[in-house]
C-alpha cells in the first residue's frame, strides 16, 4: 500500500533529490550500504534499549533503501546484481533489526510475549519474501499483501518512537503472515487459471479433434 501511494506523495522532492546525488556522482549500491550500516547502527541500539534513537536511526536507513531504487530506476543503472544486493541486504536488515530486539528482551524480565512475537514476525517475513521469490521464480507475478516491508518499518519506527512497541508487535505477527497466506492464495489463483485457460483452449482447438 504505501509502496504504491506513498512514492506518489513524495515523486517530486524525491526526483530533485535523485538527480542532485547522481549529479555528485552516488551510485543506488553505495545508497543500498550506506542505508544496511545505518540499520546495524539501529540495530546495535535497539539491543541496548534505546528504542527511540534505534526508531529514529531505522527510519533514516529506510529512507537510503528507499532511495537506492528511485536512483537506479531514474538513472538507467539498474543491474542484475544491484537488485539481488539489494534485496539480501533487505532480508539481512531486517533480520537484524528483530534480532537485536529479540536481545534487548532477552534480558528484560517478563518479556516471555515479546520474544514469542518477534519470532511469530521473522517467519513471517520469511515466507513473504520466500513466496514472492519463489514465483517469479516460476514466472508467476505475486506483489499482494496487507503488509509488505515498507509497512512493516513504518509500523515498527512507530512503535519504537512512540515507546508502544508491544500493539505493533501483534498487529506485525498477524498480519506478516496474513501477507503471506495472501502470497499463496494469489499464486494458487494464477495458476489454476492459467491451467483452466489452457484446458478451455485444448478443448476448443480444431486440431485436438478426431478426423471424420
Amino acid at each position: 500500500m504505501l509502496s504504491k501511494y506513498g512514492r506518489r506523495l513524495v515523486a517530486e522532492p524525491l526526483a530533485k533529490l535523485v538527480a542532485w546525488l547522481h549529479g555528485i556522482g552516488v551510485t543506488p549500491n553505495m545508497l543500498t550500504y550506506t542505508g544496511f550500516i545505518f540499520t546495524a547502527v539501529s540495530a546495535f541500539l535497539l539491543a541496548r534499549g534505546s528504542f527511540v534513537w534505534g526508531g529514529a536511526v531505522l527510519l533514516l536507513a529506510a529512507f537510503f533503501d528507499m532511495l537506492d531504487g528511485s536512483l537506479a530506476r531514474a538513472t538507467d543503472q539498474s543491474s542484475t546484481f544491484g537488485a539481488f544486493i539489494d534485496s539480501t541486504l533487505d532480508r539481512y536488515s531486517e533480520s537484524i533489526t528483530f534480532l537485536a530486539l529479540a536481545y534487548h528482551y532477552m534480558w528484560t524480565p517478563g518479556s516471555r510475549t515479546e520474544l514469542v512475537l518477534i519470532f511469530i514476525i521473522l517467519i513471517g517475513s520469511l515466507m513473504v519474501s520466500y513466496t514472492r521469490a519463489r514465483a517469479e521464480g516460476l514466472n508467476i507475478e505475486c506483489k499482494a499483501g496487507i503488509l509488505q516491508r515498507p509497512e512493516r518499518i513504518i509500523l515498527l519506527v512507530i512503535g519504537l518512537l512512540i515507546g508502544g512497541l508491544l500493539p505493533i508487535l501483534w498487529i506485525l505477527a498477524i498480519f506478516t503472515n496474513i501477507t503471506a497466506i495472501q502470497r499463496i492464495y494469489e499464486v494458487y489463483w494464477r495458476t489454476s487459471h492459467a491451467a483452466a485457460n489452457v484446458k478451455a483452449q485444448k478443448i476448443a482447438s480444431p486440431g485436438d479433434n478426431p478426423p471424420l
